[in-house]
């Protein structure tokens, strides 16, 4: 029977390849993603163009885009990254090899869990090589961005915080702790779905966003409800706060520390993601 790794100090990829087909959120094309076991270190992208050109990840792709988390790759974007990375990072792998066809990763039920069950059919192996550094704290982080912060402290084992308050009663203000380990992610984090909100799809449909958003993909909050429910967790909208911040680290890696978000975003988290490659680039804090 298949076990994730029980935290993330080792390096792990996959046995063997798998594939995953669907509609892209914000584009509504569909694209193929093929996930890749490789014996380099870190998260490489390529394209089914050329499969064999590989581009290592790093926070300084990071191009902010309304609700989702666009990578300019060597002047190619891809949209809607995040997902597919927390599903990645989190389940512990650290050596992984992603080929699209296409500009956005897939959507798929609008959480990491069929990314995660993906996973599972092929399992893990112990990479040949040993997996980057993690990020270590010596002294706190603080990010804020009006009323969105980052808070992250010195810490051996990677607890995470968050929080969020919304002016719809089916939300209000949620809050969700946890220590991370693969086998918590899975549980606890990777079924948690994207969310959006009624009053807003138009104006978003307008942007020329959200071409692919459906309510199989997403939970759609109506004020005091929701159109599709049932929840996976109570607070599903705060721990899929948490599955964002998670992919978005996974430009960095996931650092030993605490780390409280209030109101989080994409752009909050790519700057603090900025912050930690400074660190380990420096291997200190500025």
């Amino acid at each position: 029977m298949f076990t994730f790794p029980r935290d993330y100090e080792g390096g792990w990829t996959l046995r063997n390849e798998v594939s995953k087909e669907g509609i892209g959120l914000h584009t509504g094309l569909t694209s193929k993603v093929l996930i890749k076991p490789t014996d380099l270190q870190g998260f490489h992208f390529s394209f089914s163009e050329e499969p064999n050109k590989l581009i290592t990840i790093n926070s300084s792709q990071v191009e902010n885009t309304p609700l989702c988390t666009t990578l300019d790759l060597n002047g190619k974007k891809v949209f809607t990254v995040e997902h597919l990375l927390a599903s990645l990072i989190g389940s512990g792998l650290t050596h992984v090899h992603i080929e699209i066809s296409g500009n956005e990763i897939p959507l798929l039920d609008g959480s990491a869990l069929c990314w995660v069950e993906l996973i599972k059919t092929v399992g893990m192996r112990i990479a040949k090589t040993p997996p980057k550094k993690r990020p270590e704290l010596i002294k706190p982080i603080f990010i804020n961005k009006g009323e969105s912060i980052i808070l992250a402290t010195p810490s051996e084992k990677l607890k995470l915080i968050g929080a969020i308050d919304f002016p719809y009663k089916a939300i209000g203000e949620q809050l969700f702790s946890i220590e991370l380990s693969p086998d918590k992610f899975v549980e606890e984090i990777a079924p948690a779905r994207t969310f959006g909100f009624l009053d807003q799809f138009e104006e978003l449909k307008k942007g020329g966003l959200i071409k692919g958003g459906t309510l199989e993909n997403a939970l759609v909050c109506n004020g005091d409800s929701w159109l599709n429910p049932p929840l996976r967790f109570k607070n599903e909208p705060v721990r899929h706060k948490m599955l964002d911040l998670i992919g978005d680290l996974a430009l960095v890696g996931l650092p030993k520390a605490q780390i409280l978000v209030y109101k989080g975003s994409h752009a909050l988290h790519s700057e603090f993601a900025a912050s930690l490659q400074k660190a380990l680039s420096s291997s200190d804090l500025i």
